[in-house]
């Protein structure tokens, strides 16, 4: 049913009004930037940052993590749409806490006889998650060399942004 209301919404002036929205807005996001979240329907980013449509790339998938997918589209998007930036950000409260890779991966295996060909890539701790996907973003080799990327936990109820920082690790745009 849920589709129907999207389809009845888009009917009833959703779709001009998406049209309206866009028109005159170069293809290119004007900050150049990406910002890669969770897919939680909670979190809206265009409030959260105070962007207008047009202004960045937004990438979501569960948990806003670092996946091979998330290398393609960002490496598209410097490439070919002129971005430079990442914003990462992960929030407090995620689903993606509630679970292991191991645990999910054998729930799908009992119920349909095989086990995924990807990760969840699950994680207990957000700040941990973004360290990780901070580090793997500043050593991609296929995003531009002086690429700024930064991380942070959204908590989800207060809606207050923690950076997270790479110990002792320098920016990826300072060695160039």
């Amino acid at each position: 049913m849920a589709i129907e209301e999207l389809i009845d919404r888009y009917e009833a002036g959703g779709g001009q009004l998406a049209a309206a929205n866009a028109d005159g807005l170069a293809v290119p996001p004007a900050l150049h930037t990406v910002v890669l979240t969770c897919m939680d329907s909670r979190i809206d980013v265009f409030a959260l940052f105070g962007l207008k449509l047009g202004e960045v790339h937004v990438l979501r998938n569960a948990g806003g993590v670092v996946t091979e997918d998330v290398i393609r589209s960002l490496t598209i998007s410097q490439r070919k749409l002129q971005t430079r930036d990442v914003l990462l950000v992960q929030h407090s409260g995620c689903g993606l806490g509630t679970f292991t890779d191991d645990d999910f991966s054998e729930e799908l295996a009992h119920e349909v006889g095989m086990r995924p060909p990807w990760r969840t890539h699950a994680f207990r701790d957000p700040a941990i998650s973004v360290r990780r996907d901070l580090a793997q973003l500043r050593h991609d080799p296929f995003l531009l060399p002086g690429t700024r990327v930064r991380g942070f936990v959204l908590d989800i109820e207060r809606f207050v942004l923690d950076e997270v920082h790479l110990p002792d690790a320098p920016e990826r745009a300072a060695a160039s």
